[in-house]
């Protein structure tokens, strides 16, 4: 639940006071029906409307995008664009920030929330939630480099989790990870010599990119698709 100023103060991006007067001038209907009073608690399930217009009451929202090459994942790119550039006007919000960062050149699965609690936790290294990508990769692999993989390989002074390797072509894998260190694939495969050419991330949990989704486009989660990336 949620006091009427402030839901109209976030959505509309005005100083509460605006918000309660557009409220205590009829600005603001609930369910159809004006309401006055600048307390009223709305839940998720109200329709309320400022001006005429229907506005987004939903605490939180969690977008899946298909994040092209050259997208910085970040709220700031300094000069670059970002893939909250990229969000149409309508699913712009206060809050909103890339949940994880795909490197700039890394395409597919990039989840865009303004739930903070939600992505620390599937960000937490203790969490673990597995992510899964496709690279494109210069020269085939062998089975060392899949046990390498599997067992946990040491990069530097670090050993990272065991890691699931599948060679699906001679220059094509899946992997999936369950930690984000710094261009952590590339440099698991950069290890044994070999390149890796282009890396799409295609799920995050349990959770697969929507393969409607063309390259830049977006939609909403459903709660039940939330859950799933919280699957392990």
């Amino acid at each position: 639940m949620q006091r009427l100023d402030k839901l109209i103060s976030d959505k509309l991006n005005l100083t509460r006071s605006r918000a309660k007067a557009l409220i205590k001038t009829g600005g603001v209907t609930v369910n159809g029906t004006a309401v006055l009073s600048c307390d009223y608690k709305c839940s998720d399930d109200d329709t309320v409307s400022a001006n005429g217009k229907v506005l987004d009451t939903r605490q939180f929202v969690y977008i899946m995008m298909n994040k092209p090459a050259g997208v910085i994942s970040a709220s700031d790119g300094k000069g670059d664009k970002t893939v909250l550039d990229l969000l149409p006007d309508e699913m712009r919000r206060k809050g909103l920030f890339p949940a994880g960062r795909l490197d700039k050149d890394t395409t597919g699965f990039a989840l865009i929330t303004d739930d903070g609690n939600f992505a620390h936790r599937i960000l937490s290294p203790k969490s673990h939630i597995p992510k899964t990508y496709i690279a494109t990769l210069d020269k085939p692999i062998d089975d060392a480099v899949i046990r390498d993989f599997e067992n946990g390989m040491t990069l530097g002074e670090e050993t990272l989790l065991p890691a699931r390797l599948t060679p699906l072509s001679d220059n094509m894998a899946e992997i999936e990870i369950r930690q984000g260190i710094y261009h952590q694939i590339k440099r698991m495969f950069q290890k044994h010599g070999i390149t890796v050419t282009a890396l799409t991330r295609t799920k995050m949990g349990a959770l697969s990119l929507d393969e409607n989704l063309e390259p830049g486009a977006c939609r909403y989660l459903t709660l039940a698709e939330v859950d799933k990336i919280c699957q392990k």
